[in-house]
C-alpha cells in the first residue's frame, strides 16, 4: 500500500488568496501543498496580465504579470507542494479527523486543515451563444486579451457593459484605431470614473444592442462584421471589424463545495458563508479571497491578502491550540536572516 503524504495545510486554488497562504503558512512553519485546477498558478489574473493595476499597497503601478510573478516566487519560498491541472471534486473527512480531497482524476489528498481559495470559480468565460462562434477563436475573436499590442491600429469591437468591458474599451482606446462597444442595457455598470472616462473619449457605444450574427470573410476564416440587433427597436445593423473581444462575465463553478459530503454553509449557492477570521462552518476548514462571505468583507487583491495570513493562523491553532495566534513578523523571521543581511550589505555598496 502507498503511504500518502499528509499535509498540514493544503491550500485548493494558486491565485493571490491561495498564494499569500502558501507564503505565510510557511512563516508558521506548516506542510503546505497548493492543488490548482488550471495549468498555472496566477488565478483570475492571467486573464489580464497588461492590465495595470493600481491598488495593492506598497505597489504600483505593476502589470498584471508582474504582480502574478511577484506573488508565484515569493508564495514558493518555503517550497510547498504545487499540484496544477487538478481540480478537487470533493471533500470529506475519514475516521482519523483527516480531510480527504478528491480530484475529477481519481487522486486523493490528506490534510489537517484546508483552506479554499478557488477566488470566482474555475476561470471560465461566459462564451458567445451562436453556432460560429468557435471557428473564429483561432483568428480575431478573444475572450482576454493576452497583449495590447495586438490590437494596434486595429477596429475593435467589445461586447460587455462591467468592470473588465470597461477597463479594456479605455486601455485600447489610445492604441485601437477605433473601439467599439456594445451592451445590452442602457448604461454602463462599471466604476464611476472608468464610465465617465468612455463617455468623455472616443469610443462609440452602441447601448441596448446585442450581437446577433458574426460575418465572416470570404475564407470564412475571420470575422469581418458584426451584426448588432436593437432590443427595443429590433434594427439591425453591421459594424465592421478587425477584431472582437467578449466580456460578459465567468461562469462560477463551486462544485467542490456542494458535492462535498460536510455541512458547509453558503451564501447564494455559491459563497462559504464565514466569520472575518475567514472559519467556516466545518471545524478546520478556511476561506480565503473572493469565495468568502462576511460582514466587512473586501473583495480585492489586497482583502485577499488579510484573509489567507487570517486562515492559516486560525489552521494553525486548530492544529496546535498552543502555537502563537499570529506569525511572527518577517523582519525578525530566522527564516530570512542570513537573506536579510545580504540585502543590506548590497545597500551598503550603493
Amino acid at each position: 500500500m502507498i503511504k500518502q503524504d499528509i499535509f498540514d495545510v493544503i491550500i485548493i486554488g494558486g491565485g493571490p488568496a491561495g498564494l499569500y497562504a502558501s507564503f505565510y503558512a510557511g512563516l508558521r512553519e506548516m506542510k503546505t501543498k497548493i492543488i490548482e485546477a488550471q495549468p498555472v498558478l496566477g488565478g483570475k489574473i492571467n486573464v489580464y496580465p497588461e492590465k495595470m493595476i493600481w491598488d495593492v499597497g506598497g505597489l504600483g503601478p505593476v502589470t498584471g504579470k508582474q504582480l502574478m510573478d511577484q506573488l508565484i516566487e515569493q508564495a514558493m519560498t518555503f517550497g510547498p507542494e504545487v499540484a496544477l491541472n487538478e481540480k478537487i471534486e470533493s471533500i470529506a473527512k475519514n475516521n482519523d479527523g483527516l480531510f480527504v480531497l478528491m480530484t475529477e482524476k481519481g487522486s486523493v489528498h490528506y490534510s489537517r486543515t484546508v483552506i479554499v481559495a478557488i477566488g470566482s470559480g474555475i476561470i471560465q468565460p461566459k462564451k458567445l451563444d451562436m453556432g460560429a462562434a468557435p471557428n473564429f477563436e483561432k483568428t480575431n475573436l478573444h475572450y482576454k486579451v493576452e497583449a495590447v499590442s495586438h490590437f494596434r491600429d486595429k477596429t475593435v469591437l467589445i461586447s460587455g457593459g462591467g468592470n473588465s468591458a470597461i477597463d479594456w474599451a479605455n486601455l485600447l482606446e489610445p492604441v485601437a484605431r477605433k473601439v467599439h462597444l456594445t451592451y445590452r442595457k442602457q448604461a454602463l455598470t462599471g466604476h464611476e470614473s472608468q464610465v465617465s472616462e468612455i463617455m468623455k473619449g472616443s469610443i462609440e457605444c452602441h447601448f441596448n444592442t446585442t450581437i446577433s450574427r458574426l460575418i465572416p470573410d470570404d475564407g470564412g476564416v475571420r470575422i469581418k462584421a458584426v451584426e448588432l440587433v436593437h432590443n427595443e427597436t429590433g434594427e439591425v445593423f453591421t459594424v465592421e471589424v478587425d477584431e472582437v473581444l467578449v466580456n460578459h462575465g465567468f461562469d462560477q463553478d463551486a462544485s467542490l463545495l456542494n458535492n462535498s459530503n460536510l455541512p458547509i454553509e453558503m451564501l447564494d449557492n455559491f459563497y462559504i458563508k464565514g466569520t472575518p477570521n475567514c472559519e467556516s462552518t466545518v471545524d478546520g476548514l478556511f476561506g480565503a479571497g473572493d469565495i468568502m462571505k462576511f460582514d466587512g468583507k473586501l473583495y480585492l487583491i489586497a482583502g485577499a491578502f488579510q484573509d489567507a495570513a487570517n486562515a492559516v493562523n486560525r489552521a494553525k491553532k486548530f492544529i496546535d491550540s498552543s502555537a502563537a495566534d499570529v506569525a511572527m513578523v518577517s523582519s525578525n523571521h530566522e527564516a530570512f536572516k542570513l537573506r536579510n543581511e545580504e540585502l543590506v550589505k548590497e545597500m551598503l555598496k550603493k
